[in-house]
């Protein structure tokens, strides 16, 4: 996310084309023509799935692949020399040269994919066979003893020209952006925690080692900005209509829609000045008593758009939702674990009072005062819910914590299905189905992690653990 142009809508994740760096493998004495092919072949088929690729000129070596350290160190160079690589996909055409790749990738700074060629069964001659099979355990086997990290996908060996071979890219391009925006980003934290919330601590310093620069900013200094705002401004206009096309605005008094619009620009302003990828914002209760606004709505379109947003100042959740948001190419909201559905124990009601993406909805929501500020502060009090169901889809969650100086996440996959809940219920819910889920909350409560959990349409949670886990470091809680 490019914080510098968030008053654009969409953002440049959902159009950036990534870009691959090709490398190719060989041992001198098998078939050297199966090179040239598998160049084309690769390269073809990176293109074909919709990405960039780079590849050293095939005059620079013997026959365009590795096959000796200096060779290895030759291509280190070129790959140091390219403006932007997002990930290297290591392919061996025949057994490659393991020191080689070493000497080529240890310094490589991106995730690696390793594939290789499948012999066909009627060509094992000397002319012919390949022996890649065999060629991967040995480059896996030496990076996994120079602690170079890669991806590695089954089945075994896979032919570029397979139509498995795109989903397997497109898996690795996810990791890829995993990895490459989350190695260093920016979350601001929009006011203090609420002290009654101690379920959303997190400690900046573990953060900072992981790249994460966490901005904190007064909540008074945001109110404030509110209150001076010119009203006059085009900006004022736009985002009026902006709020309006999103959700149903019609019960909202003047005031505190004007309120409502003015705080939305101040967080943008605020995104802006301190590069925000993604915030956490206090909602509660300052914004009310001052201001009569809640800030959920603003939150939804500021996930629709590209700025990951959470509220209560959970700033572990900005992160996963970070995460989630690179890897699917989708917004990404934070819900509340927060109903039994009946009986079905795999079943549960992810609710929020209304910061859903409004297009993770089922329908155009409305923007209601907050029935729980009606009950606390009196009416008039808590405008900016947006009150609708989340639509079904499968759907990847996670969340995080920080702990003994380390990030720990756990993620899962399941499915926001077609149930119906009473139109009684408050706020924005859909209900999820989640495999093992009882064993799993038990898991989850046991190790201390919050109530609130992020979630992101598609499933994405294998490439989220690969990038976080294997490349930056994170510690991972096993779910069932």
């Amino acid at each position: 996310m490019n914080s510098r142009n968030i008053e654009v809508p969409g953002n440049h994740l959902e159009t950036e084309v990534l870009q691959f760096a090709l490398y190719f493998g060989n041992r001198g004495f098998f078939p050297e023509k199966l090179i040239s092919s598998a160049r084309r072949e690769l390269s073809k088929a990176v293109r074909d799935a919709g990405y960039k690729e780079l590849s050293m000129p095939e005059s620079a070596t013997r026959f365009g692949a590795i096959e000796s350290v200096d060779e290895g160190r030759k291509y280190a160079k070129w790959l140091a020399e390219q403006n932007k690589i997002d990930g290297v996909i290591l392919c061996l055409p025949n057994f490659g040269d393991e020191t080689g790749a070493v000497a080529a990738l240890e310094e490589a700074g991106v995730p690696i994919w390793i594939v290789a060629y499948p012999d066909e069964i009627d060509l094992m001659d000397f002319e012919n066979r390949r022996d890649a099979y065999c060629g991967k355990f040995s480059v896996m086997d030496v990076f996994y003893q120079y602690g170079i990290p890669f991806t590695s996908l089954p089945p075994h060996v896979l032919h570029p020209e397979n139509p498995k071979f795109s989903e397997q890219l497109h898996y690795f391009a996810s990791v890829c952006r995993v990895v490459n925006r989350c190695r260093k980003f920016t979350i601001g934290a929009i006011g203090a925690r609420t002290t009654a919330f101690k379920t959303v601590r997190y400690d900046e310093l573990t953060l900072q080692k992981y790249g994460i620069t966490t901005e904190v900013m007064d909540l008074s200094e945001v109110i404030s900005r509110v209150r001076a705002f010119d009203e006059s401004k085009d900006v004022y206009r736009k985002k009026m209509s902006l709020l309006a096309s999103i959700a149903d605005m019609s019960l909202v008094p003047p005031e505190p829609m004007s309120n409502m619009v003015k705080l939305a620009l101040v967080i943008d302003e605020l995104a802006v000045e301190y590069r925000m990828d993604a915030l956490a914002i206090r909602c509660w209760i300052e914004l009310e008593q001052e201001l009569q606004v809640a800030p959920c709505t603003i939150l939804g379109e500021l996930n629709d758009r590209g700025l990951v947003a959470a509220c209560e100042l959970d700033v572990a959740n900005a992160l996963t939702m970070y995460a989630l948001r690179v890897a699917s190419e989708r917004p990404a909201t934070v819900l509340d674990w927060n109903n039994n559905w009946g009986e079905e124990e795999d079943k549960v009601v992810l609710f929020h009072c209304g910061p859903v993406p409004p297009s993770l909805m089922q329908q155009k929501g409305k923007v209601i005062d907050h029935p729980m500020f009606v009950k606390s502060l009196g009416p008039g009090c808590g405008w900016g819910p947006n009150q609708g169901r989340i639509k079904p889809m499968p759907m990847t969650f996670a969340s995080a914590k920080t702990e003994d100086g380390k990030i720990h996440i756990y993620s899962g996959e399941g499915r926001f299905t077609e149930d119906v809940i009473p139109q009684g219920y408050f706020g924005c819910a859909g209900v999820a189905e989640i495999k093992n889920l009882q064993k799993n909350l038990n898991i989850i409560g046991q190790k201390g992690y919050r109530h609130h959990v992020s979630v992101s349409p598609g499933h994405v949670g294998a490439a989220v653990r690969e990038g976080l886990e294997k490349y930056l470091g994170y510690s991972w809680l096993e779910l069932e």
